[in-house]
């Protein structure tokens, strides 16, 4: 391990003069600028908010010799997507009163604003934080929100988990008073208008916090339903006569990648070592102490603790952890992903009430003329008032229903123009898009926007040859960064340019492979041609039981081009 000190990226530097990601942040919020300046915009992710612009409307104002029009968006801490009905409504009302009128649940589960001006910014974070929510950490080089199976199971196992993912949210969360003195601080006054805050010092990240983002998240072996694979940090728990007694720790996972650059790729999370529960906290932060200490901060580009998980290979990386740790930990026990459960329908929750999983698709909440999302979403949470948990499928589950209330739930469901999740289809209920254009900045075309009417045109040809019960991931993104985390699954349709993707295929809906690239730059208007062509030789040459991922996995890119094209 070198001693050597690094050279230092740019925004190295500009976390490290930040004095605690305060920047200029707070000057900056009190004067009339339509936007923040390049460091601050930086040091606001650690916040929770993204500065953005809107593209479609970029040409216009250039031609009309203006400048960009500018907007914040803001995403919640949301941990393992559990949100009261109370604070649903009061999201609601932000995206009405100073947003652009939608919310979308993100892949990660939680909720994100879009279209918030700079200067209503402080109201938007403040309000948030009034819900007893947080935007801190959401984004940023730190552990952001702790994804964990969002199913309600009364008395078992899940509360376990839910237990465990909150303790992490508290241990792993930054601790700069920053936040609290330009979010939730009157900035005339100086009073605190929430308590919080925090001591000058950060023991866990240090002054330039960690290298690059940071995800983790908690699943079972028989419900992958948060990817585990595709986390920086996993713990899949392992179950014992009805009791979690510690968890195999999978290290090392993440999607973004660069294709112009070769040291670039997506990887999956290798399994490290096991832990008890009461070792989870500690071992968590030894695995952020060794990111923290020895990953790239001369190249963000390589980065994420996967480059330095293969660069050290996994033996290595765990004796570091275990320095940190301060004891050697066990061996991974024999426990692996079998399965996933989207949590959609009615499904009891060992109490006696149901929960319902609404497929949303790609996590828009919206009203128009033909659907009222939202409309019904403030219906619902005033008329049961239950806890609701977003899934990591962009969709969400209403808790605690009474099986005498069942019909009434769907009435009002169907009354605003939703399909219920028994009335969508399966490739739609398992596709999900990122936001890409027009507000994302990487975004090279078309995703949240264009995944629709693609399964549209999909639902028709697969019905036809059978296949409209066939469960398959189609996952698609705007650019390669990876979002949606496209790379593990059965089909991908990642951006590579104007109106053209890179489809990928051999992953699988468990999630612990990785796909091949089966076709570069396809057409927008092709794509589904190329799908449903995949899907004629599935169904004609498909082993008993096999899914499409598995296929195209045993098949392989050459014989199943040479298959596609002799028979068109």
């Amino acid at each position: 391990m070198s001693t050597e000190a690094p050279k230092l990226s740019p925004l190295e530097k500009i976390k490290e003069d930040s004095q605690f990601l305060r920047g200029s942040i707070g000057e900056e919020l009190a004067n009339d600028s339509d936007h923040f300046d390049k460091s601050d915009i930086q040091l606001l992710k650690f916040h929770g908010t993204y500065q953005q612009d809107d593209r479609d409307k970029r040409a216009e104002l250039k031609k009309q010799g203006g400048g960009k029009a500018y907007s914040m968006m803001v995403r919640c801490r949301i941990p393992g997507g559990r949100i009261t009905s109370k604070q649903m409504l009061a999201q609601l009302d932000l995206c009405d009163e100073l947003g652009t009128s939608t919310i979308k649940i993100t892949t990660r589960q939680t909720l994100q604003l879009h279209g918030i001006l700079k200067k209503d910014l402080r109201e938007t974070i403040n309000r948030i934080n009034e819900m007893e929510l947080s935007t801190l950490a959401a984004c940023g080089d730190v552990n952001r929100n702790i994804m964990c199976c969002p199913a309600k199971r009364v008395g078992g196992v899940h509360d376990e988990m839910a237990e465990l993912t909150d303790a992490l949210t508290h241990a792993l969360a930054p601790q700069t008073p920053a936040y609290h003195e330009l979010w939730v601080t009157d900035p005339e006054t100086g009073e605190k208008t929430l308590e919080g805050g925090g001591p000058v010092s950060e023991p866990l990240y240090g002054p330039r916090y960690l290298p690059r983002k940071f995800k983790t998240g908690i699943a079972l072996p028989e419900d992958n339903c948060i990817d585990i694979y595709t986390q920086d940090l996993g713990f899949l728990a392992v179950v014992r006569d009805g009791k979690i007694i510690g968890y195999n720790v999978l290290v090392g996972g993440g999607m973004g990648t660069t294709p112009a650059l070769k040291r670039t790729y997506p990887a999956l999370a290798k399994r490290m070592a096991f832990c008890t529960p009461d070792q989870a906290i500690d071992v968590a932060k030894a695995v952020i102490k060794v990111q923290r200490d020895y990953g790239n901060r001369e190249d963000r580009k390589v980065a994420r603790m996967k480059y330095l998980v293969d660069q050290w290979g996994i033996e290595k990386f765990r004796r570091a952890v275990e320095e940190y740790f301060g004891e050697p930990l066990k061996d991974c026990t024999e426990d692996e992903v079998t399965g996933v459960d989207d949590h959609m329908g009615w499904q009891e929750q060992g109490d006696g009430k149901l929960s319902y999983g609404l497929s949303v698709e790609n996590g828009r909440l919206y009203d128009n003329d033909q659907i009222r999302l939202k409309a019904m979403m403030r219906e619902i949470c005033t008329t049961f008032g239950t806890e609701m948990r977003m899934t990591g499928y962009q969709s969400i589950i209403f808790t605690d229903i009474d099986p005498a209330d069942k019909d009434k739930l769907i009435e009002i469901i169907k009354r605003h123009g939703a399909p219920t999740t028994e009335e969508t289809s399966t490739v739609r209920r398992w596709s999900m898009a990122c936001v890409a254009l027009p507000t994302c900045g990487l975004a090279i075309t078309e995703s949240e926007r264009r995944l629709p009417s693609l399964i549209d045109d999909l639902e028709q040809p697969l019905a036809k040859l059978g296949l409209e019960k066939e469960r398959f991931t189609i996952r698609m993104t705007g650019c390669p960064n990876g979002c949606a985390r496209p790379y593990n699954a059965d089909i991908a349709l990642v951006g590579k340019a104007k109106d053209k993707y890179t489809m990928f295929l051999g992953g699988g809906w468990l999630g612990n492979r990785l796909a091949y690239i089966y076709k570069d730059l396809v057409p927008s208007d092709q794509v589904v041609d190329e799908i449903v062509a995949v899907a004629k030789i599935f169904k004609t040459n498909r082993n008993e039981g096999e899914s499409l991922g598995d296929f195209c996995d045993r098949i392989g890119k050459d014989d199943l081009l040479g298959m596609t094209e002799a028979s068109e």
